[in-house]
């Protein structure tokens, strides 16, 4: 039996299906970012509404962040300072978050206050002698450990260990022994937050549960791109990272991500709220991240940047990250109201590509779509479903592929099925269709990407 296959744009309400992780620690952190500049707002009305609407939208993990200073980037002490939350109000903040069921990340971060001039950042602090090292270090140990006792009391799963920190982070031994002082008091996983361009850097990744990533990477050089140049961008950067992680067999987690509602929202993603409004790009860029990097295995967590203690601000005329009020927050509710489907492994062969589910799917009465492409012309290739006895379904063909992404989705009825148990499918097959003519293996020039069940 030949199945019709039809080709269209990718669809609003698509759902991902994934078994729940029966291991908490292999559990999806799907989070946002709960900032504050003030004393005592973590505490307030507003933050116990904001936290509820997280729940609401089915995030699973509060990030709290809260910043110390310290004069320059050269200076030693680190100070708090009326933008500086009490510890009582963040305290406030993770009951709220628990009682509400969520979990926490506690992030403390340091900026720089730049008296006397200059434009440096976290990113800066450095010295160049040892014994100026030691002296922030020392500091620096004295401003984490509190926090980190404020997590290890209240219960907190994730504790973040440093942000951003580019020039100090190169200081191995420190972060080794400071990581070590905090396992003494800490009993939660430990992480920290690299910036975007740094995280190839850090070599002490091992004694940590999690590698953090701020994920601003920049996606392309258009200054009003589609969605699919921006996809392009991702590719790019999953490329660098999977190469990356194969090396240090942490899972990642992106402790940071987001887009302001501007024009340089794709280009430059750290900046926040520079020229002209645009939330129709934020969207995009929201959009593409889900689509290329939400399935990928390796990600274990994501944390959107950012939400204040309120439930109102953004709207369409705000150029700032935050997502409220306007299409971005739409999309972000969309992927976190849905599970995951992720992938245990890829095989390749001379003549097929295999993709097995990490858990078998139900797929009864349902459409399964993906976008496919090739680095040459493939006159026709047949899909298979495979369910647990490794019966396959009847022959499906997909014509023409091409070097250009083409979106197929195939409506999976039980008649079409008669001989798959298609409550169960473990893996999807591309097969080649006259494997005696094959010059290339199958799996070097396919390529196969956003595979959805809705």
């Amino acid at each position: 039996m030949t199945v019709a296959i039809s080709v269209f744009f990718v669809l609003n309400l698509s759902v991902w299906v994934s078994a729940v992780p029966s291991n908490p620690e292999d559990e999806f952190q799907k989070g946002v970012c709960f900032t504050c500049w003030s004393k005592d707002k973590f505490s307030s009305a507003g933050a116990r509404q904001a936290i509820g609407m997280f729940r609401s939208m089915s995030a699973g993990y509060l990030q709290i962040n809260v910043t110390e200073y310290q004069t320059r980037y050269n200076s030693f002490k680190i100070i708090s300072t009326e933008r500086t939350p009490r510890k009582s109000s963040v305290i406030k903040a993770i009951h709220t978050a628990r009682t509400t069921g969520l979990k926490v990340m506690l992030k403390p971060h340091i900026d720089v206050l730049n008296e006397g001039g200059g434009n440096y950042c976290r990113q800066d602090i450095g010295f160049q002698d040892d014994a100026s090292w030691k002296k922030w270090f020392e500091n620096y140990e004295k401003f984490i450990i509190p926090y980190a006792e404020i997590a290890e009391i209240n219960n907190v799963e994730i504790f973040c260990i440093g942000t951003e920190l580019s020039f100090a982070s190169l200081k191995t031994e420190f972060w080794k022994d400071l990581i070590s002082k905090i396992r003494n008091i800490y009993s939660g996983k430990l992480t920290y937050a690299a910036h975007w361009d740094n995280y190839r850097n850090i070599e002490f990744w091992e004694d940590l549960d999690y590698a953090g990533i701020n994920a601003y990477f920049p996606l392309t050089e258009e200054s009003s791109p589609t969605i699919e140049e921006i996809k392009s961008g991702w590719r790019f950067w999953m490329r660098e990272i999977e190469s990356w992680h194969s090396k240090i067999k942490k899972p990642v987690i992106f402790t940071e991500i987001g887009y302001s509602s501007s024009a340089h929202a794709a280009r430059e993603p750290w900046k926040n709220g520079e020229g002209k409004v645009d939330i129709d790009l934020q969207a995009r860029c929201y959009t593409a991240f889900f689509e290329v990097v939400w399935w990928r295995k390796w990600v274990k967590g994501v944390y959107w940047w950012n939400f204040k203690p309120m439930i109102y601000g953004g709207g369409k005329y705000d150029r700032t990250f935050t997502p409220m009020n306007k299409p971005a927050i739409e999309i972000l509710k969309k992927w976190y109201n849905s599970d995951r489907i992720i992938f245990e492994n890829r095989q390749e062969t001379e003549n097929a590509l295999e993709i097995s589910f990490t858990q078998p799917q139900n797929l009864h009465n349902k459409f399964i779509q993906f976008k496919i492409k090739a680095r040459e012309e493939i006159k026709s290739i047949r899909f298979v479903l495979r369910d647990r006895t490794s019966r396959c379904c009847p022959d499906i063909y997909l014509d023409n592929i091409t070097n250009k992404w083409k979106t197929f989705a195939i409506n999976i009825e039980k008649e079409t099925f008669d001989f798959v148990d298609t409550s169960r499918i473990d893996n999807i097959r591309f097969e080649r269709l006259s494997p005696e003519r094959a010059e290339k293996a199958l799996g070097n020039i396919l390529m196969v990407e956003e595979i959805k069940v809705f």
